[in-house]
């Protein structure tokens, strides 16, 4: 049997200047070269990837919980930039300088969000959310999904308040009724689904489902950060049979991000960051980190 997921090999809160927590989890060797893990919708640090990957490649792979979910303290209000101001804080209370990052899902524009204010050094979008708030997507949305965007658009204050009835169960059920086979053998796996269902009922057991409410209006909104400012390493990963994250699979956002590498997986399906957690790993550990100088020129 494919091991999808294991435990965390450590857990831990860190407290932030103005007294709020963040959770965060480990896999990997403690020594090793440290990514950042910004993980999908409404689940906590317990769910991690690349269960007998991450210490064969020598990651030290960091999950951190968004704030309202998990072991972290909410944040009502909190913006994409708020996010990366708190991830920046985190990785020098840590001592991770800039590392590199993996956003996956409705990560994803959290994740673009640290990469365009500089706070990490290379970026992996993994089956990322896409900005289906644009125009260019208006006619490429089911007519299900294109309401709640334009409910998000025009009414964010109310859509975060319907967003905040979901429940771990509902979330759970909405993904696998989403879902190719290809992906729902993924998440029938016994082990995948026990961790997947941990690291729901945790997302959930803080303030019932205020953060993913917040995170979801935030990431079906229009986003406010630039993607052509992004001056580090860009990976995109989607698989072929992907129909929930990115109307294109990734074509117009990899247009946006200078640089940008597109993968698109024959055969796969959304659960990509599990089914190809090597590949991922081992092209985003291949990218030329970059480092910003005292100008704010990115060299390599």
């Amino acid at each position: 049997m494919n091991r999808y997921v294991e435990a965390p090999a450590r857990l831990g809160e860190c407290a932030l200047p103005d007294g709020r927590l963040l959770g965060w989890a480990e896999w990997g060797p403690s020594d090793g070269v440290p990514v950042l893990l910004c993980p999908g919708a409404a689940t906590s640090r317990w769910l991690g990837f690349g269960a007998g990957v991450v210490g064969t490649l020598g990651v030290r792979l960091i999950s951190v919980d968004r704030p309202g979910l998990g072991a972290s303290t909410p944040a009502p209000g909190r913006t994409f930039s708020d996010f990366a101001g708190d991830m920046r804080r985190f990785c020098s209370l840590r001592g991770l300088d800039r590392p590199r990052m993996v956003g996956n899902s409705q990560g994803a524009p959290f994740a673009l969000a640290c990469a365009t204010e500089g706070v990490v050094s290379a970026l992996a979008v993994v089956s990322g959310a896409d900005e289906v708030a644009r125009p260019e997507f208006a006619g490429a949305l089911d007519a299900g999904l294109r309401g709640l965007v334009e409910r998000t658009v025009d009414d964010p204050a109310g859509a975060e308040e319907f967003f905040a009835g979901f429940t771990a169960e509902a979330m759970r059920d909405m993904v696998l009724s989403g879902s190719p086979e290809c992906d729902r053998a993924v998440y029938r796996d016994p082990g995948f689904a026990a961790g997947y269902r941990r690291a729901l009922d945790e997302a959930f057991a803080r303030g019932a489902a205020a953060g993913y409410a917040r995170d979801t209006v935030l990431a079906m909104g229009r986003w406010p950060f630039d993607l052509g400012a992004i001056t580090v390493p860009v990976d995109l990963w989607y698989g072929e049979r992907d129909t929930g994250h990115s109307p294109d699979n990734g074509a117009l956002l990899a247009s946006r991000v200078p640089g940008a590498r597109r993968h698109v997986v024959p055969g796969a399906g959304g659960a990509l960051l599990w089914t190809h957690a090597e590949p991922i790993l081992a092209s985003l550990l291949s990218l030329p980190a970059a480092t910003t100088g005292p100008s704010g020129a990115r060299t390599a």
